[in-house]
């Protein structure tokens, strides 16, 4: 079953910085990360002109989608997805196998050197997941069978 680990304020804070220097870097126009269920877990940049959380939620379906193309041909796993349009292009990359990092950029600017840049990003992030899952190995979240009607479990303390 699919565990993310509870994330704090100084977690997102990580993620956030580590977005903020990717788009300082690249010149993208936003960049985000989910969860591989498709929810959004944090977003930076010029996220104004989209619905961040249906792009979560597409941007997992399709990488999700793309995992079974490479299993039918014999991949065991693609780990990015890049998907180009006249104005503005997407990069999906796998982050740990629980997250996805999303990144929107002008179709012009090269993906070479978006995904080369974002390796520190996606390391940065790496990095935070397991810190956050140190911190209570044995307690998760798995946001697919959230009860959308009364979310109120999520926010209820954990016994220790």
């Amino acid at each position: 079953m699919f565990s993310l680990p509870q994330l704090f304020g100084e977690d997102i804070e990580e993620f956030n910085s580590a977005l903020d220097r990717l788009l300082s870097q690249t010149d993208a126009l936003a960049a985000m990360i989910i969860d591989v269920g498709g929810f959004l877990i944090t977003c930076r940049g010029e996220n104004s002109a989209f619905d961040a959380t249906t792009l979560a939620a597409l941007a997992a379906a399709s990488f999700s989608a793309t995992q079974q193309m490479a299993i039918t041909i014999g991949e065991s796993t693609f780990n990015s997805v890049y998907q180009q349009g006249e104005k503005f292009s997407l990069l999906l990359q796998d982050v740990n196998g629980q997250c996805l990092l999303v990144v929107i950029f002008k179709a012009d600017n090269s993906v070479g050197a978006l995904k080369y840049c974002s390796t520190d990003t996606i390391e940065r992030t790496k990095s935070q997941l397991g810190r956050a899952q140190e911190r209570h190995p044995s307690q998760g979240l798995d946001l697919s069978s959230l009860n959308l009607a009364d979310p109120s479990a999520v926010f209820k303390r954990k016994q220790e």
